[in-house]
């Protein structure tokens, strides 16, 4: 008598166990199913998650940018890469410091989820480990605090009253280093024979399009001699 009652406990406990895992089990799937629901929906980015191991302080990061001017920036520059900035880590977390609207830090996760696919690049300076010291890091982000909060630059122009990405990339490591990443062109450098690009230039500067104003691009900084590409990414 004593060995079937123990026998039924038994049966019941692990009925009671089964159900707990199971109805657990069921909460994690309903859970799960309504993630993917909201990103059926298009509520959240896109973004291909890459181990950030191995990333340092003043890396300079590539993406193709969503933006409406993108493409045009492609087939003048003919490079994929539209969008850049400079990769800085505090605490245990990383930022991009872009010139966007308005210059700023973004956390590199929201930063990929711009880009397409959330995918990008890293690219590190030559003997970064000598170069990029301590001191010399602090002085790029000295550097960019004074131009934080600037507005965009939409018609490129070689100022610091405004600012576009790779203006921005450029100057903090000339700055900061000496050193000039990347090829200074003039907007007529480019090859603006697509129909894209001369209704973009048309749609920023009407009829006067300033053929010879002094610019730094995207392409031109991922291109530079001075660069290394990062493995893994």
């Amino acid at each position: 008598m004593m060995k079937r009652t123990l026998i039924i406990a038994g049966i019941v406990l692990l009925i009671i166990v089964t159900g707990s895992y199971v109805y657990k089990e069921y909460k994690e799937i309903k859970k799960t199913a309504a993630i993917l629901d909201k990103l059926k929906g298009g509520k959240f980015p896109e973004v291909k998650y890459t181990p950030l191991d191995g990333l340092k302080d003043g890396d300079i990061v590539f993406q193709q940018s969503l933006s409406g001017q993108s493409q045009a920036i492609q087939l003048a520059t003919h490079s994929v890469y539209t969008h850049c900035g400079i990769l800085y880590k505090n605490d245990n977390n990383y930022f991009v410091f872009e010139a966007v609207e308005p210059v700023k830090l973004t956390l590199l996760t929201e930063w990929m989820g711009k880009g397409k696919g959330g995918d990008f690049k890293v690219k590190r300076l030559k003997d970064a480990d000598k170069i990029l010291t301590g001191p010399v890091i602090k002085k790029m982000k000295q550097i960019g605090e004074q131009l934080k909060g600037r507005h965009y630059d939409p018609f490129f122009e070689w100022t610091n009253d405004r600012l576009y990405c790779s203006e921005l990339v450029w100057k903090i490591y000339k700055d900061a280093t000496g050193l000039e990443i990347g090829r200074l062109q003039q907007l007529s450098d480019f090859d603006l024979t697509d129909p894209i690009v001369k209704q973009k230039l048309r749609e920023r500067y009407g009829k006067k399009i300033p053929l010879h104003e002094t610019v730094i691009s995207p392409a031109s900084i991922f291109n530079s001699e001075r660069l290394v590409s990062v493995q893994g990414f």
